[in-house]
């Protein structure tokens, strides 16, 4: 009986095969879990890379520039010497180095980080000479901050060619940080001592 019974047993395989789909559903479980952490691992650096993206967009969003009023050109016989126009903060946020260029020439006097470039169908400088005086509230640094104002006068007496009556030309103010203030205008038919721009 007890042979009969050792036979019985050693033929039966059932814990074998349990034990055969347990391994199984745990390599399934592990697999499962690694793919799940590379899911989770790439979803969290995407993740990641977007919130660097959005805080880079309103830094260069928060360091821009816009013009206050109209931009005024200034002449003498017959040719524009200095444009001014009046910048402020377009958005409450970091300030903006206005360090003045004051440099002979066109070549700047190399402390200012803040570069103005002068363009029409004649020449491109890429960094002229200007000034600026803070009008209103200001704490009297070099720094553009909210709710200040800077006039900034270009002076283009080092132009090679001066500007004359129905040029177009372009200013451009390029600041360290933040998007590019592009001013556009077109001088008038006749050169006077002041003319507004708009």
């Amino acid at each position: 009986m007890l042979k009969g019974l050792y036979k019985g047993l050693r033929r039966d395989e059932r814990g074998i095969t349990g034990l055969e789909t347990a391994i199984i559903l745990i390599a399934f479980v592990v697999v499962a879990s690694v793919f799940a952490y590379t899911v989770l691992s790439a979803g969290i650096f995407s993740s990641q890379k977007g919130q660097e993206a959005v805080y880079a967009g309103l830094s260069e969003a928060r360091a821009t520039m816009e013009i206050k009023g109209s931009m005024f050109a200034y002449g003498a016989s017959g040719n524009v010497t200095d444009v001014s126009f009046t910048l402020t903060n377009a958005m409450k946020g970091q300030a903006i180095d206005l360090t003045a260029n004051t440099g002979n020439g066109t070549s700047g006097n190399g402390t200012s980080v803040t570069i103005i470039s002068f363009t029409d169908k004649n020449q491109h400088v890429s960094n002229v000479p200007w000034g600026v005086v803070f009008i209103g509230k200001n704490n009297s640094d070099s720094l553009l901050e909210q709710d200040e104002q800077a006039v900034i006068t270009v002076d283009l007496t080092v132009l090679a060619i001066s500007p004359t009556t129905y040029d177009i030309f372009t200013i451009e103010v390029k600041p360290v940080t933040g998007a590019s203030l592009i001013l556009n205008r077109t001088l008038p038919a006749r050169i006077d001592p002041v003319m507004d721009l708009h």
